[in-house]
């Protein structure tokens, strides 16, 4: 298989497997996505999925966010992990949020990127998943994935989105980044891998990669 074939085999695989695609985290618009993303760094979505009715039940907007206290945000958020730099991200992005765009959240990643405790993938889901503008926000997930698939040197989390958006239509962007995320979960974890249930990797991986796994067996 040369390069192209093996990508249009994982969008085809990707696609078989995950014809309707569940979005990770529970949201109800811009807003509670930008903070439960932002939570989800270095924490299971499953546990912020926990965390965030506590937190929204209190605060789903930026101008109830900004009543409760740093100290009130970082009590409830405590599980996620990383809590005194989340809690400070959340309540400086919600005064952000209100004294420059009057509550609403930036459609733009420079917008995005601008407020506390928001990198670049955080920016690319919401805007892929918000707002449906074209991104490929790449978690440990993907960077694990594409580097096992041989279609990134794997060297950066940067690196390996500039490879994705080379390689893959954009179109598919919102879609693949999303798929990717489950089929590792699901079919090529980080721990406790099992080859033999991972076709993407038993067909077009890196061969280094696949060597080394049956010398571990």
């Amino acid at each position: 298989m040369n390069k192209k074939e093996k990508v249009q085999f994982v969008i085809d695989t990707l696609e078989e497997k995950y014809p309707e695609i569940p979005i990770p985290l529970d949201h109800k618009d811009p807003f509670t996505l930008l903070i439960a993303v932002l939570l989800s760094a270095q924490c299971t979505d499953v546990r912020v999925n926990k965390i965030t009715p506590i937190l929204f039940a209190k605060a789903n907007n930026p101008f109830d966010m900004v009543k409760m206290s740093v100290a009130e945000i970082k009590a409830i958020i405590r599980p996620c992990g990383l809590s005194p730099m989340k809690s400070k991200g959340i309540h400086g992005l919600s005064k952000i949020l209100i004294e420059k765009y009057n509550g609403a959240v930036p459609q733009s990643f420079e917008g995005l990127e601008e407020l506390p405790a928001v990198g670049h993938k955080t920016a690319g889901v919401v805007m892929s998943q918000a707002f449906g503008v074209p991104a490929f926000p790449v978690d440990t997930h993907i960077h694990r994935l594409l580097w096992r698939w041989n279609l990134t040197n794997g060297k950066s989390v940067k690196q390996t989105e500039k490879d994705a958006k080379r390689l893959f239509p954009e179109e598919l962007w919102n879609d693949l980044h999303l798929q990717i995320i489950w089929y590792g979960r699901e079919f090529s974890p980080a721990r406790g891998w099992d080859l033999e249930n991972d076709i993407i990797t038993k067909t077009v991986g890196r061969k280094t990669v696949i060597e080394s796994y049956y010398k571990k067996k």
